[in-house]
């Protein structure tokens, strides 16, 4: 059985890169939503009230998050499953942040 490869797209966020796996054709969604997380990071980082990458990036996720679940009903399985995916993205990123310091 020939097993799918994912492919992987290299982004940039808060001046480090990290390699993410992503469905064919979803490469544009994903260098957007990387680049509006960077931008949010940045945000964080640059005020000088947060300090240290993991600090900012769950600040930077408890901020997107409210603003998600300020656009649709608390209850919506749409709402739901976008958070679950989004925690899970950053967990796996500070995951490989961890093993790679």
């Amino acid at each position: 059985m020939d097993k799918h490869i994912p492919k992987t797209l290299t982004v940039h966020i808060l001046d480090r890169e990290y390699r993410v796996a992503c469905p064919d054709g979803a490469e544009t969604a994903l260098e957007q939503a990387a680049r509006f997380l960077d931008h949010k990071m940045v945000e964080i980082r640059d005020s000088r009230k947060v300090l240290g990458i993991e600090r900012i990036a769950v600040m930077s996720a408890l901020n997107l998050t409210h603003d998600l679940l300020n656009q649709r009903p608390v209850d919506s399985p749409e709402a739901s499953g976008a958070v679950a995916d989004m925690m899970a993205r950053i967990d796996a990123a500070l995951q490989r942040h961890k093993s790679n310091a």
